[in-house]
């Protein structure tokens, strides 16, 4: 999967005038700091610019800093990628209040999340593939547990259920990683040098697609234990496997009401997990970008997104696509 983009193209892309009709208005959209979650905002920037007529202010921010601000400034406008199993009880009662609308599956079938290790400690070792056996042979892994950053929804479940399944007990150090970057590379170079690994991971992501790791059995998924797990400081939290996730986009419901064609377009932008996978690994063999990977997404699956939005709103961006 080749695309030769050239700063130039992709800056004139995502910088060409709109056609659009009447302006939306102003419009604050997250960017959550890992790869797909970036391809969603740029893809969603250059359609809600573009198609819609509207001024997007791209928003850096994580799950926990996000629902926060939603909580207690009422913004920004759009929360995009947002893992719903890991939000924890603010978020749920944002929506439970009408505060905020949750919109439809940005990935589908949702997001995977996990334990894993690398295939070929699996291959050699079979117990490996199960949470018992990981436990009973920390060396055999390395010895350390490779957890997210502060600020990640999967932090705070993870905090909670490192405990319940006595991994600091079994002889592990519980790493906690500064960023997501450090995070991949951790297990990008135990795989390439065929060394030891077990840590938290997730999918879509190019390593998961580039690498071959087990998702370790974790037992059986207790949905009870899992809703306490996703909570800060929780207690009495029992051993649970990790859901397939729902990935939503979620927006302020004053913003949706005030914008009804621009919430049906966020209503059906869904990316295929499948499909996302394929532009995050395209974006690391090719060192690309985040706006990259969208040019990418936008001009080579365009079967995949006509289909999220009005008629105008898919004349003006064709209309842009077409002067590349």
């Amino acid at each position: 999967m080749k695309l030769q983009l050239t700063a130039g193209a992709v800056t004139a892309l995502l910088a060409a005038p709109a056609f659009a009709q009447e302006s939306c208005g102003d419009v604050s959209i997250t960017e959550m700091n890992w790869a797909s979650a970036s391809v969603v905002t740029n893809v969603a920037n250059f359609i809600l610019t573009q198609g819609y007529g509207c001024t997007v202010s791209v928003v850096p921010s994580d799950t926990v800093p996000a629902i926060t601000s939603l909580v207690e400034n009422g913004e920004p406008d759009i929360v995009t990628e947002l893992w719903t199993n890991s939000t924890g009880e603010a978020y749920t009662r944002l929506v439970e209040e009408g505060r905020v609308q949750e919109l439809g599956d940005i990935l589908d079938p949702g997001g995977i999340e996990g334990w894993w290790v690398p295939s070929y400690l699996v291959e050699e070792h079979p117990e490996l593939a199960t949470i018992e056996g990981v436990l009973e042979n920390p060396e055999l892994v390395g010895g350390r547990f490779h957890n997210c950053p502060e600020g990640w929804g999967c932090r705070i479940t993870n905090d909670n259920l490192l405990p319940a399944f006595g991994v600091e007990e079994a002889g592990f150090e519980i790493f906690n990683h500064g960023s997501g970057e450090t995070l991949a590379t951790s297990m990008a170079s135990a795989f390439e040098a065929e060394e030891p690994w077990f840590g938290y991971y997730w999918a879509p992501t190019s390593l998961l697609g580039s690498y071959d790791m087990v998702s370790v059995d974790m037992g059986e998924f207790n949905a009870e234990e899992h809703a306490k797990a996703t909570q800060q400081d929780a207690e009495d939290v029992g051993r649970t496997s990790y859901p397939a996730a729902p990935v939503k986009t979620a927006v302020v419901s004053d913003f949706a009401e005030s914008n009804p064609e621009v919430t049906d377009f966020l209503s059906n932008m869904t990316f295929p997990t499948a499909t996302m996978s394929e532009i995050v690994a395209w974006m690391d063999e090719n060192s690309a970008s985040a706006e990259e990977g969208a040019v990418f997404f936008l001009t080579n699956y365009q079967n995949v997104w006509t289909d999220w939005l009005s008629d105008s709103a898919t004349e003006n961006l064709q209309s842009v696509l077409a002067r590349q």
